[in-house]
């Protein structure tokens, strides 16, 4: 039981990062290599634990940020959020590509606590797609036991990919809190 609680605070620790936390799958990854641990609950508590942790940097970002931003990027803000409600189909589409893909979640994860968009919708589509992907990892991670995880780890977190990845989803948050969606949605 202790090494799955561990587990946890490990995964819901790397998903409050804002940036530059090693990926979740990579986590599952070197727990399935190096414990006897269930990869089922594996798979079950890192989601639970990715979600959660990208849930309260949400909460986090929407509580801090917004105190200290400008009046104008809180009305665009605003205008991205009232647009992104009245598009509920293609948000929900947009939704399921994400929590399907391998794409940072912070970053998206912050806009969408500046936003004020409904977290709960969001990081239920988040856990969805986690459990559907880490499964994928941790299955495939089963099959190359040989290979170095602590390689695959320092690679993904300092490879000047991940680092250029890492600092444009922080520039792209940047710039979507500083458009005019107003002008842009036409409103």
């Amino acid at each position: 039981m202790e090494g799955y609680l561990l587990f946890f605070a490990l995964v819901l620790g790397v998903n409050l990062l804002p940036a530059f936390g090693p990926p979740t799958w990579s986590v599952i990854a070197l727990y399935a290599f190096n414990s006897d641990l269930d990869l089922t609950l594996l798979v079950g508590l890192g989601a639970l634990g990715a979600a959660s942790g990208r849930l309260i940097l949400a909460h986090a970002t929407r509580a801090l940020g917004t105190r200290f931003l400008p009046e104008r990027t809180k009305i665009n803000l605003e205008v991205a959020r009232q647009a992104l409600a009245q598009r509920g189909s293609n948000t929900l589409l947009g939704l399921g590509l994400f929590a399907l893909s391998p794409v940072p979640s912070a970053q998206l994860f912050e806009a969408a606590g500046l936003a004020r968009l409904r977290l709960l919708p969001f990081t239920a589509a988040f856990f969805a797609g986690r459990v559907i992907s880490y499964t994928v990892y941790g299955l495939t991670a089963k099959t190359i036991e040989s290979t170095s995880m602590g390689e695959v780890l320092r690679e993904e977190i300092s490879s000047p990919l991940a680092i250029a990845v890492q600092l444009a989803m922080l520039g792209a948050l940047v710039l979507l809190a500083r458009l005019d969606w107003g002008k842009r949605l036409g409103g």
